[in-house]
């Protein structure tokens, strides 16, 4: 298995998703655009993630200089062309959401902690979804949610967002939560996004800094394991 890792910001980590990828023996390569990387012109991997970040997909050069919002979104859409495997976690499925023409959305409500979210109908059907609990708690840290085309079904939501877990095609699938999170990622994102926890503090679903890093994390990491294995197990 050959796996590429776009990265945003060195905060936004792929954290547990790379440990699994290690377990396995993958392959990885990434693409680390706060550190001034381009996107590969040969598609010679099996599985894309796409990983989250501050921006939206409609973050412009001059806000973002390292991030190039088109070029991103092309480099998607064509990896979603040849049939590989793409999974898109908070910014990352905002912009397979735009990949298949739907814009992205405010979310009722910002989230950052860690807070339940519920299987949907069409979660309880999906192939890989239905043999997860029907409630289970994982992270967030966000204040917009992928855009839904006709087609797309919303696997899971919270009380805070109804779009949690998107599913787009066969093999795309958008995470606006986070499965990922491990205590040292959780700490980069609370020292590289401070502000933001002063900012919203006292909102129905924000928690503290404290409150974060008290958090076992072991549970949500063994769905996302899971989820792995399946997607990329299916033919």
């Amino acid at each position: 298995m050959k796996l590429h890792i776009v990265m945003h910001e060195s905060f936004e980590s792929p954290a547990a998703i790379e440990n699994w990828a290690k377990k396995k023996g993958s392959d990885i390569t990434y693409t680390r655009l706060y550190a001034g990387d381009t996107f590969p012109e040969k598609l010679d991997f099996d599985f894309l993630v796409v990983m989250g970040g501050p921006q939206s997909p409609h973050t412009t050069l001059e806000e973002c200089p390292h991030f190039d919002a088109k070029r991103e979104l092309a480099f998607i859409k064509k990896t979603i062309d040849k049939k590989k495997i793409v999974l898109g976690v908070c910014l990352g499925a905002q912009f397979i959401g735009e990949a298949f023409g739907a814009r992205v959305e405010h979310s009722p409500t910002r989230e950052i902690g860690i807070f339940p979210i519920t299987l949907t109908e069409e979660g309880k059907k999906d192939p890989i979804f239905s043999k997860f609990p029907e409630t289970f708690s994982i992270g967030h840290w966000h204040g917009d949610m992928p855009g839904l085309t006709a087609k797309s079904k919303v696997l899971a939501t919270s009380k805070g967002c109804p779009r949690q877990i998107v599913h787009y095609a066969p093999k795309v699938y958008g995470f606006q939560c986070h499965f990922e999170f491990t205590p040292e990622a959780m700490e980069g994102m609370i020292e590289n996004n401070s502000e933001e926890l002063k900012k919203y503090k006292g909102l129905p679903y924000i928690e503290t800094a404290e409150q974060l890093r008290t958090h076992d994390y072991t549970e949500m990491n063994k769905l996302l394991f899971g989820f792995l294995d399946k997607i990329t197990n299916q033919n």
